[in-house]
Parts: C-alpha cells; structure tokens; sequence
C-alpha cells in the first residue's frame, strides 16, 4: 500500500513539475497567450528568431484569428527577408484590422526591402557593385536588420570593392551569431587572403572545412593558397640558392596564379625584378620593378632596383631619377647611396664624347689598333679629301685628332677611362685656344703635326707639315 501511493505521488510530481511546462510552450491557451507573448518578446531582443516563431505559430494554431500574433509573425519574417510569408501574414492582419496605418507603413517597407534585395543581386551580377552595396546599406538592411542573405551579399561586395578591413568586420558580425556559417567563413578567409594575411584567411578555410569537408569553394581557396605559397618558397628557394634561371620561372608561375592578389604580388614582381638582374636581363628587370611600383609607388626597394635596372639598360638619367628619389627616401641605405654615386658618375661619362666611338675602336684597343684607326679615318676625312663638304670634314677631323690626341697618350687615356672628363682640359674647335690642327688658320690655337709614316697622299693641309 505505501507502495502504491508513493507511485502516485511520484506520478503526480511528474505531471506538475516535467509535463505542465511542455504544455503551456505548446498550447496557446487563453491563461498562458501573455507568457508566449512575453517569451516572443525576450527571444526577438537576443535574436532567437527561430523560438519567436515557434511560439506565435503555437497562439495562431490555438487562435487563427489571433491579430497580434500575425503581426508579430510579420515582424519577424520582414527582419529575415522571408518577404513572401512575411507580407501574407501583414494582409492577414489587415484583414482582422484593416486601416491600421502602421501595419500598412511597415507592409510598405517589406515591399520596398524586397525589391530592394532583388535589385542588388541584379547589380551584383552585372558587377555594378557600389550601386548593389547602396541597394542593400539604405534599404534592404534598414527595414530588414537580420537578414543573412543580405549580410552576405554586402560582405561579398565589399570584398568586390576591395574593402578587405570592411569585409572582415562586417562577416565577424555574422560568425559571432553562427560561427560555422560557412559562406561567413569563406568570405573572411578571402578578405585575409587579399591582405597577405595567409596565416589567418588558412585558418578560417580549415574551421569551414571541418563542418563540410566536401565544400567545393571552400577547398579551391584553400588548395589554391596552399599551392601558391609552396611556388614562392620554390621560387625564394632557387633564389638563394644562386639557382636565378628557375627563381624567375617560379616567380612567374606564383603570379599566373592569381594576377588580382595585389598584395602578395608586388613581393613577387619584386622578387622576379631582383633576379632578373643578377641575370643582366635589363629590359625584364625593369618591367617587372614597374609592376611592383604599379602596386606599391611608395616601395624604396623596387624603386631602387628599379634604377639597378635601368643602369643595365644605360638609361643613365632614368637612373638617377630612380635612385635620387629612392635615397631621398631612405637616406640611410649606403647600398642605394653607391648606386646613385655609380648611376650619376655614368650619367656624366654618357655626356662627354667617346673617343673610342670617334676612331670605331674597342676600349680594349692597343696603340697600334689605335693608330691604324686615326690614319685611316685622317686620310678619310682629310679637308683636301673633301672639297664638297669642307666644313662638316673639317669639324670630323678635328674629333678624330682630339680622339688621337687622348687615346694615344697613355696618361691621358687612363685618366679618361677613369672618367675624367678631358675635353675640359682641352679645346675643341679653332678660336677657343688649347687642340687646333688647323693652327694658324685665324683660331690662334697651336700647331698640331701628324706624322704618317709614308707620307700623306694629296699633300699637307693648313698647319700640317707634311706626313
């Protein structure tokens, strides 16, 4: 007997305290109508929209008439873009109360959203995306502030635009809601992606790997990153190994891989630049320095190297300009400071004549070279050798004696290929005083006697005594 009624009090403890609570969440009964309602109140705040609607589809099978449960529904599908259940429950509700000007204003707004997010995926697809990211900003998530489709669209397109710090901004908001929305975390990954960020956007591909492993975006950006960074270590690799020929090859293969991932591939167009010229490959090093700077103008490296470049390619005052500008910038490199040095001491050279040119000789010419040279374009362009064109003869003559006047006296040819510059030491053309081989001819210069072995045919000329 104490048997039994201790099963009963048990039973009865168990429909009291365990059961009562599933009935009054279930059963919109007119004694707990004022409980859901206030539950659907505390669970809109913390955004349990999911429970809200539970508990107001459980009023409205209690009460199909029930007016403010299918305003309330309304509400709550409008901030989940459901727009079609949503604006079936907002005429439902007008029916029950037609001219409610504040149901009809917010009926109004859910067509605006609507139309709103419809035209923003039109744009999205047309690439139009600062007209979308408008659409979906001052409409779509104004009056339908939960909308996930909506957040979505936005950091997609802030990620269009570019707006890589706004893009993982907004998607953390998203994954602090649900942190295994996997579009959230592919979108994130790809904002760290295109900030060199590789670290941190691995990561975030792995976690949504993890909850679906056959995800297919998700394991292209993830393979995609992973083979790129094992090219540029391939391609840094070669590089210190003093392997340049297969660095410049995987430096290329890094950049095809993705030509838009600007901030890794102004490392890489640097990278390719600095080994090209190792190579002497002037004219490539300069394009690729180019592109970096393309990327990153206010790079000192690639603008250094850049001038390295276009001292290989004897571009000497482009030179200068690269690495005047490159050492104003970080006047502490004494590497960069050398090149200038070199760049302008180049720049001054490619001004003065080049006397080795004038004779058509190498600069590694002997004395002998160099005399055979002179007497050959003297009897060329001899005066009397040309009495048609006496005046342009005359001036090339007088560069060849001056050519023969440095490259024939070894101390002055040393100082030339030193760099000095000679002509300032002696003069060209007649009436300014110093080199004259026309002498006496009004110029007041002096003398200046070739001797030929064998004579000169036709004669002497002016101030010359005869070869």
């Amino acid at each position: 007997m104490d048997l039994f009624r201790a099963r009963g009090l048990f039973f009865h403890l168990f429909i009291l305290f365990i059961c009562q609570p599933l009935v009054s969440s279930q059963d919109a009964k007119p004694s707990n109508v004022a409980d859901l309602f206030k539950r659907v109140s505390e669970n809109i705040q913390v955004k349990r929209f999911s429970e809200a609607l539970n508990d107001l589809n459980t009023i409205l099978e209690d009460d199909p008439n029930h007016s403010e449960a299918y305003l309330r529904r309304a509400s709550v599908l409008r901030q989940l873009c459901r727009y079609e259940e949503s604006e079936e429950s907002y005429k439902k509700y007008l029916e029950l109360k037609p001219g409610d000007s504040a149901a009809e204003k917010e009926l109004s707004q859910l067509l605006q959203a609507k139309n709103a997010l419809e035209t923003a995926l039109n744009l999205f697809d047309s690439k139009e995306y600062g007209k979308a990211l408008d659409y979906v900003d001052k409409v779509v998530l104004v009056f339908s502030s939960s909308c996930i489709k909506a957040k979505i669209l936005k950091v997609k397109l802030m990620l269009e635009l570019k707006d890589y710090s706004g893009a993982i901004s907004e998607s953390g908001f998203i994954l602090k809601e649900d942190e295994n929305n996997l579009d959230a975390l592919l979108i994130r990954g790809r904002a760290y992606y295109y900030l060199a960020d590789h670290d941190v956007a691995l990561k975030h591909y792995q976690k949504g790997l993890r909850s679906d492993p056959e995800h297919s975006q998700l394991k292209k950006t993830y393979f995609g990153l992973k083979n790129l960074l094992k090219k540029t270590k391939s391609a840094e690799d070669n590089e210190s190994k003093g392997k340049f020929r297969m660095a410049v090859e995987d430096f290329k293969a890094a950049l095809a891989m993705d030509p838009n991932h600007s901030a890794h591939n102004v490392h890489l167009y640097l990278g390719l630049c600095k080994v090209q010229i190792k190579l002497g490959r002037g004219k490539d090093a300069l394009d690729s320095c180019t592109e970096a700077l393309k990327i990153d103008e206010e790079l000192v490296e690639a603008l250094a190297q850049r001038g390295e470049a276009k001292i290989l390619t004897e571009d000497w005052e482009g030179a200068v300009q690269d690495l005047k500008e490159a050492y104003q910038k970080s006047s502490q490199d004494m590497s960069i400071r050398e090149s200038l040095m070199k760049a302008e001491r180049a720049l001054k050279m490619s001004k003065r004549k080049d006397w080795y040119k004038i004779l058509g000789i190498s600069k590694t010419a002997s004395i002998q070279e160099i005399k055979r040279a002179y007497k050959k374009l003297a009897l060329q362009w001899h005066p009397d050798k040309n009495v048609d064109n006496r005046e342009a003869a005359e001036e090339k003559f007088r560069e060849i004696a001056a050519a023969y006047e440095v490259l024939g006296d070894d101390e002055k040819r040393v100082r030339f290929d030193r760099g000095e510059d000679m002509e300032d030491n002696m003069g060209m053309g007649g009436g300014h005083g110093g080199f004259n081989p026309f002498g006496g001819g009004g110029g007041g210069g002096q003398q200046y006697t070739f001797h030929f072995e064998g004579g000169f045919p036709g004669g002497g000329f002016g101030g010359f005594d005869g070869f």
